[in-house]
């Protein structure tokens, strides 16, 4: 066998064992395809039950969120998401009373009665705004919610239609 024969064998035999030898690295999956209703209602009911005394009161509280993506690690599910939350008063409409709208990072866990919330992160303010957020998101999720008028603007429609649902009922 000729010397480069040999040296391509050799290089596909170590290429084989450096591929299995890697650590395991979680997957990234864009996008909101890989949360189902329930986590999303998780994710909803965890932020207001959060939230809901700690701003200005309002009668009713309601969050909405668009995903970025999601990663799973030994069973806690990452998910990288736009969260807008607010509070509201028949008596004002549609108009918010108080609330917020950042960037969050929120693990999920398989529980026995669905999913659980063990943790939820928020980017710091200020200077430390963008550093936080690429601390928290994988790269081109950061890169995304540094600078996301798009998601927000959707969110405040998807926030009202939320409202209006609730002042129309009986």
């Amino acid at each position: 066998m000729k010397r480069w024969q040999m040296n391509q064998w050799f290089l596909l035999i170590l290429s084989i064992f450096l591929v299995g030898c890697a650590p395991d690295v979680p997957e990234i999956k864009d996008g909101n395809s890989h949360v189902t209703e329930e986590m999303d209602e998780v994710i909803s009911d965890y932020i207001v039950e959060k939230y809901k005394g700690i701003y200005y009161p309002s009668e009713k509280q309601f969050e909405v969120h668009r995903i970025y993506g999601t990663s799973e690690e030994n069973g806690v599910i990452n998910v990288y998401m736009w969260s807008y939350f607010s509070g509201f008063n028949k008596a004002n409409g549609v108009e918010s009373q108080s609330g917020h709208s950042l960037p969050a990072l929120i693990q999920l866990k398989k529980a026995d009665s669905g999913y659980e919330v063990i943790k939820y992160i928020e980017p710091k303010n200020g200077n430390q705004y963008a550093s936080s957020i690429k601390k928290m998101f994988p790269e081109k999720y950061a890169k995304i919610a540094v600078h996301d008028a798009e998601t927000i603007e959707s969110l405040e429609k998807e926030m009202s239609e939320k409202v209006e649902d609730w002042l129309n009922e009986k």
